[in-house]
């Protein structure tokens, strides 16, 4: 059985084979954003809706707070299971993560490919060059883009 370690990806764009698209033609443009206020319900209710697994957190002026994902829902859960508490009056603050990626709308699906094949993150959040939140990447739209890639290729 051979051993090997996972390596870091030196892909440089002059390199590239393929003519890779833009995260921009692929990420999600129109997204579902919380606040820091908004009670945990809401958000649960509003990632089934949506069928989303997790969104952008967002103070009064758009900035980027942090992210909730379906993960922190389940905090809830277990928190009231745990402490035998009623839940419902929890908000996203408690919750939301502050620790998250973006990726500059610049950037090509291979780069976003890259950054996912390294971190165990599942969605970046894509940001123009004034640093303004203008949309979201997840695993799947790199997934979508590869199909396109493919069936353009073939």
């Amino acid at each position: 059985m051979k051993n090997f370690k996972n390596k870091t990806s030196d892909v440089d764009a002059k390199n590239r084979q393929i003519n890779a698209p833009s995260v921009t033609e692929y990420m999600t443009r129109k997204l579902i954003t919380f606040r820091e206020d908004t009670q945990m319900p809401e958000v649960i209710e509003s990632l089934l809706k949506n069928k989303i697994t997790g969104a952008p957190v967002l103070n009064n002026k758009g900035e980027v707070l942090g992210i909730i994902d379906d993960k922190d829902c389940l905090r809830v859960v277990f928190g009231s299971a745990y402490y035998n508490a009623p839940s419902g009056r929890e908000v996203v603050a408690s919750y939301m993560s502050t620790i998250m990626m973006s990726i500059s709308e610049d950037s090509d699906i291979i780069d976003a490919a890259n950054i996912f094949l390294q971190t165990t993150y599942k969605r970046l959040l894509v940001k123009d060059n004034a640093g303004k939140l203008i949309g979201q990447i997840s695993r799947r739209d790199v997934l979508r883009a590869i199909k396109d890639i493919k069936a353009n290729t073939w």
